[in-house]
């Protein structure tokens, strides 16, 4: 084994590809060859960090030395000064205080205990920390009905927004007798603000395939789909990469670990619509149509993709499952509180100092996820608002600053986790800003195929609209509400059904921001 003084870990995602890392890489092997480095300097590619609006960031170990904002024409100083003198280049070191309070917390991470860790590309890296040892158990030592009843217990409940207990979904299409069932992934990910699952299939890719593994086998389903924005070029490549991997080590395919269970997965890449984040509309894209919403029933459970039993199932989700079937539903419950156990991704942006992905245990309050793990506020600016669980979420004002982020919790207030977005706001946030970015949005992406979504939408953009340009009156309020509530009796599916949320939280914890308009 070949023993190295230091590391550099360079954190490689789709953020720091469009920054030039490749480029800022091959610089520092070039460098590092040129001063007699390369053998005693190791350099890593890895996942992303976590944190976000630093550029290129390179971490060195054992120093614990976290450089950010890197250019191509910094790797001399850098190599001269911290690898050849010993001296670290102060300007380019992410603040150690804000380090402190990002917290990468790894005792008690789940789905990212290995981003920015190991190298996502090698199956062997994965495998070195324990990979596919759950699905070896999964597939070996368990039988489908106690996968479904552990899941159950855990108490894992769907995190790409409702929240629905996971083991029950499973436990609807596991008895049902099909030539075929299957397992699809929700990667559509189509929210703004919502990135959280594009950095676990980017850090992690086996993690996600050894839980949809899992999941398969769990309800009888022989093949998979991974249903993913085409956007998200670097998660696909990984993901093909990843499951030619597990083909080749014979963890998937036929007659996996003997067992005479064979299983095929497959990734199919949609178009990026938001309304294919809702499980029928997604369905219908994969099927080749146009991608709107199914009624229901029958739910995809029972009659799903081309009309088979099908499970649908978010990344984060699926991402818990290996943790769960490997250390017991025992130890995910000591994870959250009472009704919301394990933890929760989050996508922390706005006037946060370090905005990026962090993890906690369900339940951990809103302060703390702010104060503690995303850096404090931005110039020590005063807490005015978040926008909470993405555009289809809840504006909390600095009254539910301490509010415990659990599904239970939030739901006292009329509020949500949704895709686990928080948009951080200060002070000097016009929130008639942000609810006209909000509404425009979703007049964008309605899909058409409902009259109360479609044309509920247009109605709350004009008014919307007289606010932003000084013309709205105290009347245009109640009506907004009005019109909030009347598309959530009355449209087809969650996208029309979910305005009422942004529209009645902005409008009732930040009215003076819309009077102030009218003045």
């Amino acid at each position: 084994m070949k023993f190295y003084r230091s590391h550099i870990l360079i954190g490689i995602d789709n953020t720091s590809l469009e920054a030039g890392v490749k480029e800022i890489e091959a610089a520092l092997r070039t460098e590092l060859d040129k001063n007699n480095l390369s053998d005693e300097i190791n350099i890593l590619e890895t996942g992303s960090f976590g944190y976000f609006g630093t550029g290129v960031s390179m971490m060195v170990y054992p120093e614990q030395t976290t450089y950010v904002d890197v250019k191509v024409e910094d790797i001399p100083e850098i190599v001269e000064e911290h690898f050849l003198k010993g001296r670290k280049v102060s300007r380019l070191i992410l603040n150690t205080n804000l380090l402190k309070k990002y917290n990468f917390n790894y005792k008690r991470r789940i789905v990212l205990d290995n981003s920015g860790k190991i190298d996502p590309e090698n199956i062997e890296e994965y495998i070195g920390l324990g990979g596919y040892e759950a699905w070896e158990k999964a597939l070996i030592n368990l039988k489908p009905e106690e996968i479904v009843n552990e899941v159950k217990a855990s108490g894992l409940r769907g995190r790409g927004g409702a929240g629905f207990p996971t083991g029950l979904k499973w436990s609807f299409t596991a008895p049902i007798k099909a030539e075929q069932k299957l397992v699809v992934i929700n990667a559509d990910e189509g929210e703004p603000g919502t990135f959280k699952d594009r950095l676990i299939m980017e850090g992690d890719p086996h993690k996600l395939l050894e839980g949809l593994m899992i999941a398969c086998y769990a309800v009888g389903a022989t093949k998979a789909y991974i249903y993913i924005r085409g956007e998200y070029k670097l998660c696909i490549e990984r993901l093909e990469k990843a499951i030619a991997q597990a083909k080749e080590y014979g963890i998937l395919g036929e007659n996996i670990f003997n067992s005479g269970f064979d299983l095929d997965i497959m990734i199919k890449i949609g178009a990026g619509a938001y309304i294919c984040g809702e499980e029928t509309a997604l369905i219908e894209s994969m099927e080749g149509n146009r991608g709107e919403p199914r009624s229901k029933p029958p739910f995809p459970g029972v009659k799903g993709a081309w009309e088979l039993p099908t499970v649908v199932n978010n990344v984060e989700t699926i991402a818990n499952v290996p943790a769960i079937i490997k250390n017991g539903a025992a130890w995910f419950t000591e994870h959250g509180v009472e009704g919301c156990t394990g933890t929760k991704v989050y996508t922390m942006m706005g006037d946060v100092n370090l905005p990026g992905l962090c993890e906690v245990d369900m339940g951990t309050p809103l302060r703390t996820i702010i104060d503690q793990y995303s850096g404090g506020m931005k110039d020590d600016r005063k807490f005015k608002g978040a926008l909470v669980g993405g555009a289809a979420g809840v504006f909390l004002s600095d009254k539910l600053l301490d509010v415990k982020m659990d599904y239970n919790s939030l739901e006292e207030y009329a509020a949500v986790l949704g895709s686990g977005a928080i948009l951080v706001m200060n002070d000097d946030v016009d929130m008639v800003e942000m609810l006209w970015s909000v509404i425009r949005f979703f007049r964008h992406e309605a899909c058409g195929k409902c009259s109360p979504c479609t044309k509920g939408n247009e109605v709350l953009y004009t008014l919307v609209s007289k606010f932003r340009n000084g013309e709205g009156c105290e009347e245009d309020l109640d009506q907004m509400i009005e019109i909030s509530q009347a598309m959530l009796d009355a449209s087809f599916c969650p996208l029309g059904q979910s305005l009422i949320m942004p529209v009645k939280s902005a409008i009732e914890n930040f009215r003076e921001d819309f009077l102030m308009k009218i003045k």
